[in-house]
């Protein structure tokens, strides 16, 4: 009898059964003096501790804007220490943060906001080629003679509250470092019974993920989703306390907001951003001057470190380990990627946004041809099958649907 398609990520070590707020508190006080962010292109450090100051600080000033438990608030960002705040400071304040891709005109922008209601959005005010502050503005024109937190859009709705990052003011839009100052007694203690009201599945996370037809879905995760998942994805690279992890990718997308930054949290390691986006030679000079001991990225940005000019001046030997993700990627680029960044123990991983993501990588031992041959082995806790056209599940050697 044939074997059929189906295998069970049977597993020892537990789920974390916490909201992200709570474990980001008792990570925090665990690893309060060890560097949990360094954000190069900004010239920020911050130890977790400083790092808890503030994404409390910022959690109070949502709420005291009235924003509620359940409420949608978009981010609409590169890659910068505001958006990893905000991540954090919406999971303690009970919010769903709902990821907008950087690259998304006005249509995509107006279609993501009004189908998932955002009530609220921060964003940046460009980046690259895009004028963010401009594009809103253009959707929203009714910012132009609102109070600030008091929009009324007629082609946003929902939308009531927009949060500029920068030093400069815009009419109708509330500032971004306002909302950081120090909270009051009150509003602390607000926060900490928020707290014990949350629950881990309560969804927390908006991530619009494309099909091949259509607009794209909006895939809603929960604390227990991505926070779990972050841990894992951390435990297979063998990430420990004291780790840096260099996070060149974009943070709007699970590799970099789960895989990178709840895997630094969930471990006590260091989340490194070389850049507002990709760049190789950011990245060498972040893995060598940072002293990074891990490296995620997809094929192309491995490739482009390594081919660089300037390779050869950066000392590549404290990396360790990493992933490697997004596409197949050919043996000799792996081979390379080991002898000459030193990433003996770099893995691949396989997901899906909606499975929050990872849900296959391969270990830091296996060999060579399974890596880049394989998208791994089952994530602990998953469960998987291939199934046929009509839902059943097929024998293995048969191709079929994930």
């Amino acid at each position: 009898m044939s074997t059929p398609s189906y295998v069970h990520g049977a597993s020892s070590t537990p789920l974390i059964g916490l909201t992200i707020g709570r474990y980001f508190d008792e990570a925090c006080e665990r690893h309060a003096e060890r560097e949990a962010i360094v954000v190069r292109h900004q010239n920020v450090r911050l130890s977790y501790a400083a790092f808890k100051q503030k994404v409390d600080a910022l959690a109070c000033g949502l709420m005291r804007l009235g924003l509620e438990r359940g409420d949608r608030i978009g981010i609409w960002s590169q890659n910068n220490l505001e958006w990893a705040l905000t991540q954090f400071a919406t999971a303690k304040a009970g919010l769903v943060m709902v990821n907008i891709n950087p690259a998304y005109r006005l249509a995509e922008l107006e279609y993501a906001l009004n189908k998932v209601g955002c009530r609220a959005l921060v964003l940046s005010p460009a980046f690259k080629g895009s004028d963010y502050l401009g594009m809103i503005g253009e959707l929203a024109p009714e910012l132009g003679h609102c109070e600030p937190g008091l929009l009324r859009s007629h082609r946003l709705p929902g939308l009531e509250m927009v949060i500029r990052m920068g030093a400069e003011r815009t009419p109708g839009m509330l500032d971004f470092d306002e909302l950081l100052r120090t909270p009051t007694r009150e509003e602390s203690d607000a926060l900490a019974l928020l707290s014990e009201r949350l629950q881990f599945d309560d969804p927390v996370n908006i991530q619009f993920t494309s099909g091949t037809t259509g607009h794209p879905k909006g895939a809603t995760l929960s604390h227990h989703n991505i926070l779990n998942n972050g841990f894992f994805v951390g435990e297979a690279i063998r990430l420990v306390a004291g780790d840096r992890v260099c996070i060149p990718v974009p943070l709007y997308h699970c590799f970099g907001m789960v895989m990178g930054n709840l895997g630094c949290l969930t471990h006590g390691a260091t989340m490194v951003y070389p850049g507002e986006a990709f760049d190789p030679l950011a990245v060498l000079e972040a893995v060598s001057e940072e002293h990074c001991t891990a490296l995620y990225g997809v094929p192309t940005m491995f490739i482009a470190a390594l081919d660089h000019p300037r390779f050869a001046e950066f000392d590549m030997s404290p990396l360790r380990t990493g992933i490697m993700a997004g596409s197949p990627c050919p043996i000799e680029v792996m081979k390379r990627v080991i002898e000459r960044m030193n990433m003996a123990e770099v893995t691949i991983a396989y997901g899906m946004t909606e499975t929050s993501p990872v849900s296959f990588q391969s270990a830091t031992d296996d060999p060579i041809d399974r890596r880049v041959s394989t998208v791994g082995r089952v994530q602990p806790h998953c469960e998987v099958k291939i199934v046929d056209t009509e839902g059943c599940i097929v024998p293995r050697g048969t191709p079929g649907e994930l």
